[in-house]
């Protein structure tokens, strides 16, 4: 292990820094170290934070962006240590609040977390040039820093000789070699962030031309003058390399018009003088990585075929990666649908179980409606997603830790790109055909923020679980079930062919809509796909399970709350006013004939009584807010062949689209215990009739006016809800919500009009 100067920061050798470089004070040892972790992707940082924190560990969100932040805590010999998980990142140079985030919490401008003690900088054995560019800005930092040598099996593998005392010698900094995944070399790292702080951060040579530095102490010292709280060295730096203008715009103190323009002047002054921004900062770090490096790694004269090399050419292949990745896809399609299937239905059951003993034990009334229909209903709506999102992330996890969904992203990246997405959009669309709510969650693997927002925008727009049921419902009761005979078999054509067109309006949508949305509101050229492809290995089973746990959590605590007051809302509108005077009086009257019956009931009294709570049940919600809503937008979906018990169904599925079935079996007097296998709610549908009138309701086009608009609309509030989580703010979901419900009524108008016309 290498020891480290006691002085901080970039040796300048051109002239002594006249103004602050924020560096933190040193922590004491009687007080809880804070600890950055921070390295470039697919180097084992997240096995590392969970081999040091254990379980230990807390999920949130940073304050007003969409990064996660993961805090752990752990200790060494008495002395406690909180970890801060930092988002991967290739370098510190900022493009957005997202990237933004990692520069802050390191100059403790990030007001939620601590200001740091410690770095630990996790660096790849097998590729250390590349990750000593980021070890080099961290440095600048002037912050006590460790650097975490991982997967030195990996370099072995490859043919590289590392010899780890040199690059101690050459790297004043400490240097601990790990192999988190083994949990190797975890106590010495942990001596060595409690020894850090003593040390200090090492004083290094620059590595950018004399001239920048000339510049930069030139700007600093500008910055700094006109009494502004003191702006870090390394944000001034940044402001010169930044081309793109995002720190600029971002209003940092001390950066007014005089200073943005004297960093232009500056920038012309060092283009005159062949020092080119912002090429020269790649030129400079790679440098000083090549010099530090020099000597350290042997590689040899021809580069062995490694297992990972063997693997790819199956993966990889144009023809037999494309058939591994459908066999792939499908068993996480099949897994996430099915296995997660009697799970939700366990929860159901509990569900079922809970509001009857709640039924029993509190009288009926409002209270006892509420509990059962908004409560217990609501919360029940919230956990039925949690065997999908444990399912679908226990894969996510197990592909990306064993390497193989960097493979799938490289795959797709030629088909998304034609719609001006990565391949990184693929996984997370696919897995909103299950549900949208983890498949948005999914989208966090997306380093740019335009595709990114673009994926959350149409995930929704996949066919998911919760459609089945209103398919399921209309399909059978409407469309003909014409037959293929196969052998012995006959197979349902017609109807098996319209279920697959409805997937096909939301891919079709999505399609569109990614399109657009990359023309016009989230413009932008489709970014160049860089991509490294780790080493397979085998996924950590500590590493899975709180992926999954993790995530479960997340929306639970955070989508689920909202969920639940959104299901107690349309509660109330469906339950009140309860105005008994509103319904038919023949009715209220033989109800209580019925009830006053003495002695066992036979079973005709007992289906008359059931048929009669049914139809004061569904006069009833005629008459609360929201049949009287249903009404008053009945003008509205006439067009798409609705009339106001459709409309109505609609409103009260914005909880939840599988609400509209329930809703309609209680509007159409049959109780809220329907499903869509139902006969008796299908039969009622075939017979409903317009009021007044003897002209039905129901027929093909409007069954298939139905289904559209359901397959492109957001009634789902847990998918607003987790946009609103994955982008900060309510923009988002409220743009969702209304585009996506434009979409669907000219759809459904559209399929509706043109069905009438078709059929005479």
């Amino acid at each position: 292990m290498c020891g480290g100067v006691r002085r901080s920061g970039w040796k300048s050798s051109v002239v002594s820094r006249p103004w602050s470089v924020e560096v933190m004070s040193i922590a004491s040892p009687a007080k809880s170290l804070t600890v950055a972790l921070i390295g470039n992707p697919n180097t084992g940082k997240s096995t590392l934070f969970s081999a040091l924190a254990g379980v230990r560990q807390r999920v949130g969100n940073y304050p007003g962006v969409t990064v996660e932040k993961k805090l752990g805590v752990t200790e060494f010999h008495g002395q406690a240590f909180t970890i801060v998980d930092l988002p991967g990142t290739y370098s510190l140079s900022p493009r957005s609040p997202d990237e933004m985030v990692a520069v802050d919490v390191l100059l403790g401008r990030q007001t939620d977390v601590a200001a740091i003690d410690v770095v630990v900088c996790i660096v790849d054995a097998s590729n250390l040039e590349r990750n000593f560019y980021l070890l080099s800005q961290v440095l600048e930092l002037g912050l006590p820093t460790v650097v975490a040598l991982n997967m030195v099996d990996v370099a072995k593998d490859k043919g590289l000789t590392l010899d780890l005392e040199k690059l101690r010698e050459q790297l004043p900094v400490q240097c601990v070699s790990v192999q988190a995944n083994r949990k190797i070399g975890i106590e010495e790292l942990k001596r060595a962030i409690v020894e850090a702080p003593e040390r200090g951060a090492a004083q290094v040579e620059s590595p950018f031309p004399e001239k920048f530095i000339e510049e930069v102490e030139s700007l600093g010292r500008r910055a700094n003058s006109n009494g502004s709280p003191l702006l870090a060295r390394y944000l001034v730096e940044r402001l010169l390399l930044d081309t793109s203008g995002y720190l600029a715009k971002r209003g940092l103190a001390g950066v007014d018009g005089g200073l943005i323009a004297e960093v232009e002047r500056a920038r012309g002054r060092l283009a005159a003088a062949g020092v080119v921004v912002p090429a020269v900062e790649s030129v400079a770090r790679y440098g000083w990585a090549a010099k530090v490096l020099a000597g350290v790694v042997k590689r040899p004269a021809e580069r062995p075929v490694t297992m990972s090399d063997r693997i790819d050419r199956v993966l990889t292949h144009r023809v037999w990666g494309t058939l591994a990745f459908l066999v792939v896809m499908l068993v996480m399609f099949q897994a996430v649908f099915f296995v997660a299937e009697p799970a939700s239905a366990g929860i159901d059951w509990i569900v079922g179980l809970l509001s009857g003993l709640v039924t029993r034990m509190v009288p009926p009334g409002a209270l006892q409606s509420l509990l059962t229909t908004g409560v217990i209903g609501g919360v029940g709506g919230v956990l039925v997603f949690l065997p999908q999102i444990f399912t679908l992330f226990f894969f996510i996890a197990v592909l990306e830790d064993c390497g193989y969904m960097a493979r799938a992203a490289y795959l797709m990246d030629k088909l998304m790109s034609r719609i001006g997405l990565s391949g990184k959009s693929f996984i997370p669309l696919l897995s909103s055909f299950a549900c949208a709510v983890p498949g948005i969650m999914a989208t966090r693997v997306i380093e740019n923020r335009r595709d990114r927002l673009v994926t959350i925008l149409v995930a929704p727009l996949m066919s998911c679980s919760a459609r089945l049921p209103v398919y399921t419902l209309l399909i059978g009761a409407f469309v003909p079930a014409w037959t293929v005979g196969v052998g012995w078999v006959e197979i349902p054509w017609l109807q098996g062919l319209v279920m697959f067109a409805m997937y096909g309006v939301g891919i079709v949508a999505g399609i569109l809509a990614a399109w657009v949305l990359k023309k016009t509101l989230l413009r932008g050229a489709t970014p160049p796909f860089v991509m490294e492809l780790p080493s397979y290995k085998m996924p950590g089973a500590r590493i899975v399970l709180m992926r999954m746990l993790e995530q479960g959590w997340a929306f639970v605590y955070r989508a689920g709350t909202l969920i639940l007051c959104v299901s107690i809302v349309v509660w109330g509108l469906c339950y009140w006013p309860r105005d008994e005077g509103r319904i038919d009086r023949s009715l209220l009257a033989r109800r209580a004939e019925l009830t006053q019956e003495s002695g066992v009931r036979s079973q005709e009294s007992a289906e008359e009584l059931a048929r009669i709570e049914n139809q004061i049940a569904g006069q009833h919600l005629a008459n609360s807010y929201l049949g009287r809503m249903g009404k008053w937008i009945e003008p509205v979906v006439r067009p798409l062949g609705w009339d106001w018990r459709i409309g109505a169904a609609a409103i009260a599925s914005f909880p939840a689209r599988e609400v509209v079935v329930a809703t309609l079996g209680v509007i159409y007097n049959l109780g809220e215990g329907q499903d869509e296998t139902s006969g008796d709610l299908k039969q009622t549908l075939q017979d409903a009739t317009w009021d007044g009138t003897d002209r039905k309701v129901f027929n093909l086009p409007v069954a298939l006016s139905v289904m559209v608009f359901f397959a492109l609309c957001a009634q789902c509030a847990s998918t607003l809800a987790v946009i609103r989580r994955e982008t900060g703010n309510w923009w988002w979901p409220a743009f969702t919500f209304v585009y996506m419900t434009l979409l669907a009524y000219v759809g459904a108008l559209v399929v509706y009009q043109v069905g009438v016309r078709l059929m005479g």
